[in-house]
């Protein structure tokens, strides 16, 4: 329990050290922010990002032409280069707008938090795509040895969003692809975890070949669960107890009882007084 909890305050003091960098009034003279060339910045080779949404690019690097970037990316010292650690899509932006130099503070981090920092970056600070959270979600977690709900309070999550975000990863490689490229919701993956993998596979082909809405795809989800419960045995009446049934209606019918089977009961019907006190005496 002791090194859990060593653990997680040590990813918060990570989280904590990239948000305080941020949240410094940060300007061109700052002794924290130097300016460096773009072409001697090497990616982080822990980014979860595999996915940059090219119009956002675009339309991000514009804006660094026009006002500049405002908010420094994050590298260490390699050598005579620099590794990113926070800030690819203003790196990549920064490149797309022509710029020879981008803004970046040069940081003094272990090699050993480098995956966690650009984890933490990416979950705070950017919109991943809904597997690649799920990936740092599930990275995170296995890596501090902590539950959801200590990853909850580390990032400011809820616990149900990042357990309902992990269980994407148990979709099928193709459905995760389609998720990640933006052809299927999240809202339409979350409906689908669960069903067999025939299922999965005949759903999203009607949510991509019907445009189904993630209500029109719950119900559709919703029938085919019911539709697969399994249904109730009829036990057949017992030919025996049916064969004793009914040489008892006999003898009933005899001692003018009424009496009807049923499928493996019968039922007598006592009317009258006097014929429950016969019914007594032919029992005694």
């Amino acid at each position: 329990m002791c090194a859990k909890k060593a653990l997680g305050r040590g990813l918060s003091a990570i989280i904590d050290d990239v948000e305080e960098a941020y949240r410094q009034d940060i300007d061109d003279s700052s002794e924290l922010v130097k300016e460096i060339d773009v072409d001697i910045i090497s990616p982080n080779p822990y980014q979860p990002r595999s996915y940059f949404n090219e119009e956002a690019l675009s339309e991000l690097s514009e804006s660094i032409k026009k006002h500049g970037l405002l908010q420094p990316i994050i590298v260490i010292k390699k050598g005579d280069k620099f590794m990113l650690i926070a800030g690819e899509r203003r790196l990549r932006a920064t490149k797309l707008a022509g710029k020879e130099t981008i803004k970046a503070i040069i940081a003094d981090i272990e090699s050993k938090n480098l995956r966690e920092l650009a984890l933490i970056e990416n979950i705070q600070r950017e919109d991943l795509n809904p597997i690649e959270l799920a990936i740092s979600y599930k990275e995170l977690i296995e890596e501090y040895s902590i539950t959801q709900e200590g990853l909850s309070e580390i990032i400011h999550k809820s616990r149900t969003q990042i357990t309902n975000t992990i269980r994407l990863l148990s979709l099928s490689e193709k459905t995760k692809q389609l998720l990640s490229n933006g052809k299927i919701s999240q809202g339409h993956a979350k409906i689908i975890v669960g069903l067999n993998e025939n299922e999965e596979e005949s759903i999203v082909n009607t949510i991509l070949g019907q445009k189904l809405s993630v209500r029109d795809t719950e119900q559709l989800v919703r029938k085919i669960k019911s539709s697969s419960k399994p249904r109730e045995i009829t036990k057949k009446p017992d030919e025996t107890l049916q064969n004793g049934l009914k040489s008892l209606k006999i003898k009933l019918h005899e001692m003018g009882l009424k009496s009807k089977i049923g499928k493996n009961s019968i039922t007598i019907t006592l009317d009258e007084q006097v014929k429950i006190d016969n019914f007594f005496e032919k029992l005694l």
